[in-house]
């Protein structure tokens, strides 16, 4: 059985830092990441790390750093210059090696203007 657990959401005024956290556990996993849902849009990759690779949305590039503790298969989101526009909900997601795809209940983050 996977689980995820996040934390690290919350509110922060522009310009201000953020680090999201998700532990899971219960199988190996090929990928993991985030991504975020703006209020009234679709689900966005943010970022995600796979294989040592990683990959950035474009609004991402330079403020944002994933990053991955295999020994405690857990995956950070270190967030940074937080705009208001980068507000929603951030949800983990990981992939096995077997194909499979799992989310987290994700993490709240709201950035006042």
């Amino acid at each position: 059985q996977v689980q995820l657990v996040e934390s690290g959401g919350g509110l922060v005024q522009a310009g201000g830092s953020l680090r999201l956290s998700c532990a899971a556990s219960g199988s190996i996993f090929s990928a993991m990441g985030w991504y975020r849902q703006a209020p009234r849009k679709q689900r966005e990759l943010v970022a995600i790390s796979k294989g040592g690779i990683r990959i950035y949305a474009d609004s991402a590039k330079g403020r944002f750093t994933i990053s991955r503790d295999n020994a405690k298969n857990t995956v950070y989101l270190q967030l940074n210059s937080l705009k208001p526009e980068d507000t929603g909900v951030y949800y983990c997601n990981v992939n096995t090696y077997d194909g499979l795809v799992y989310w987290g209940q994700g993490t709240q983050v709201t950035v006042s203007s």
